[in-house]
């Protein structure tokens, strides 16, 4: 039922989702080509010794699909001035996410990090697209989340960093099963959570705390919103520790818990007031009846 709407969403809406979808998938088209090509060279018995037919069918065949993607992203170029913009960005998430998937099939030490840049990619990608076909009105650049905060891109290069350390001082830290495991089911359940809570609110989502209420605001409290008062925080808390399981960072592990709780503890507290003050009595009685969503954060409580 959810995608079934959100199909519909998005085939009456966006012209922004639809550059984006197609972008993304140009972007992964980018390595596909070379990929293909590469591989049906080596694969081949009978190269040395005959034309290489095959694989020169291969390459043709490749250059096809990847034009006829340039043609799909490239044909609405003139319908609005944000374009280039959205393209490029979309284009390079998804040549971010082919990468990741190269990395992952075809490196047997260095697989996991691969595996988190296509969560890395993916992630930033939704945000904008689902953003762009449940509420368009709030849409703008910034809903990739590429440009979150300067702290947010400190935390993921001290990550890369401590990853490609300690792969290649202490390798053997890298190839525990259990965390690997316990991170891609976070990094999926996180994500999956997040845009169910993204769709479900529809227009009453955005990315920055609106300080005003719109005359269209209406406290949600159905679907996820019935477990957990902030279920975007939920997923988005699980995600981020997750990713770090995955890459079995110890440091980051610690060092993103804590600094993703310490966020969301603030954000919460500075929502709820303003809710409290948008529904009064309201929000008052769903806060007292459903969790926060992340573990041991309050929320903001007014003193009676």
């Amino acid at each position: 039922m959810v995608l079934q709407s959100l199909g519909e969403a998005y085939l009456k809406r966006s012209t922004d989702a639809r550059v984006s979808l197609h972008g993304y998938l140009v972007g992964v088209g980018m390595t596909l080509l070379p990929t293909v090509l590469a591989c049906s060279i080596l694969t081949s018995n009978n190269y040395s010794n005959s034309f290489p037919w095959q694989q020169l069918l291969c390459g043709c065949l490749s250059a096809g699909l990847f034009a006829a993607l340039c043609r799909w992203i490239v044909l609405p170029v003139s319908s609005y001035p944000n374009y280039w913009e959205n393209a490029k960005r979309a284009l390079f998430l998804g040549w971010a996410f082919s990468s990741g998937t190269l990395l992952a099939v075809y490196s047997r030490d260095y697989w996991t990090f691969g595996v988190y840049i296509c969560y890395l990619s993916f992630f930033h990608w939704s945000e904008y697209w689902v953003t762009a076909v449940t509420n368009p009105a709030t849409l703008r650049l910034s809903s990739y989340m590429l440009d979150h905060s300067p702290e947010y891109h400190l935390a993921a290069l001290i990550s890369w960093a401590e990853f490609w350390l300690e792969a290649l001082l202490v390798p053997w830290l890298k190839s525990y099963s259990l965390p690997i495991a316990t991170g891609l089911a976070m990094c999926t359940a996180g994500e999956l959570f997040r845009k169910l809570a993204m769709i479900t609110a529809g227009r009453n989502f955005n990315h920055v705390v609106e300080h005003k209420k719109r005359t269209d605001h209406v406290l949600v409290t159905s679907g996820v919103y019935s477990w957990v008062r902030h279920p975007a925080y939920t997923g988005w808390f699980a995600w981020a520790i997750g990713t770090q399981l995955l890459l079995c960072n110890p440091v980051s592990i610690v060092g993103y818990t804590l600094a993703s709780w310490r966020f969301f503890r603030e954000r919460i507290n500075e929502e709820e007031r303003l809710l409290i003050n948008f529904f009064n009595q309201a929000y008052l009685d769903y806060q007292r009846t459903t969790w926060s969503g992340v573990p041991f954060v309050r929320g903001y409580f007014v003193r009676v």
